[in-house]
């Protein structure tokens, strides 16, 4: 007889609640972000309105939501029935993102995009991200980088975990277990590392020292490199890749708008943003002089005594 498939809130089902309760199974959602590279910042990086100009840049996986994914990738082969799924927001081409998730071990992924979510501060997407979260229900836990390079705040972590009321574990380095309803995690803070345990759900901010990311396999990315949402397809497709998209499902990305977050617009993007970015720059440090020392014990013995006499050491 075959398993009644029976919803509860968030689309959970009763094979998956079994699942949960069997293997400890975890629904994880990864906060991940397109970023620009600012190794390449430009007079161009910056728009009239004072928002980056991202069209100009180059674009790029947020380093640390690398390392934050490789953590929730051990959680799933460790946890059998886990998830693993990818939540951005960004224009149609950050969907660019959840490929790179897929091509890793990911299983879904969500792509906020809708022009009312331009401009977003901190403040506004974590807003956003939140009410996504909740959409999608039941997470268990919500893992990101510690920062974004391109604002380099470190406030969208926490602030996601505030307006959905959850704990919240921050500079993480390594996730070391999970057990009866509690996550261990070792966290890199000043002077040292601490271990930590945490309730679940839990929002967890992961550290560039954390481990570096898996490569993309190579299988997965044969299975998933057509895979887009909606906004990303032209208009004009051909009756090939209507087909393609037609029979295998799995290519459609979610896309989701304001609307279908349920989001108030007067607290997305501009609108519910306070915090204006007045300029970018690029700036180079350069030395006024400089010096060339040999070896000698006497240059040696010459520059520390210099640095002691500028209060430079001592």
């Amino acid at each position: 007889m075959p398993l009644k498939r029976t919803l509860f809130r968030g689309g959970d089902t009763m094979l998956h609640l079994f699942n949960k309760l069997l293997f400890m199974s975890l629904k994880i959602v990864v906060l991940a972000k397109q970023v620009p590279d600012t190794r390449n910042v430009g007079k161009d990086a910056m728009t009239a309105e004072g928002t980056v100009n991202r069209a100009a840049l180059p674009a790029i996986f947020n380093p640390e939501d690398l390392n934050a994914l490789e953590q929730a990738l051990r959680l799933k082969e460790q946890h059998p029935g886990s998830t693993v799924g990818l939540l951005t927001m960004g224009p149609p081409r950050a969907g660019e993102i959840i490929r790179q998730g897929l091509f890793r071990g990911a299983d879904t992924g969500w792509l906020l995009t809708d022009r009312l979510f331009a401009g977003a501060d901190t403040l506004a997407t974590s807003y956003a991200l939140a009410t996504a979260i909740r959409k999608i229900g039941d997470v268990d836990i919500v893992i990101g980088g510690r920062q974004a390079i391109d604002g380099d705040t470190a406030q969208v972590g926490p602030q996601v975990a505030q307006k959905l009321g959850l704990n919240q574990v921050t500079y993480a380095e390594e996730i070391l277990g999970i057990k009866d309803g509690k996550v261990t995690i070792r966290r890199h803070i000043d002077g040292g590392v601490e271990t930590v345990e945490a309730p679940l759900p839990v929002v967890i901010t992961v550290n560039g020292s954390a481990a570096p990311c898996r490569p993309c396999n190579a299988k997965l990315v044969m299975k998933y490199k057509y895979a887009t949402c909606p906004m990303e397809r032209p208009a004009d497709l051909d009756e090939r890749m209507a087909r393609l998209y037609a029979e295998r499902d799995y290519l459609t990305l979610n896309q989701w708008s304001v609307a279908d977050v349920d989001g108030d617009v007067q607290q997305c993007g501009l609108a519910g943003s306070p915090t204006k970015v007045k300029a970018v720059q690029n700036i180079v440090f350069q030395a006024k002089e400089s010096k060339t020392l040999s070896s000698s014990d006497a240059d040696v013995e010459g520059l520390i005594q210099e640095l002691l006499n500028e209060k430079i050491i001592g």
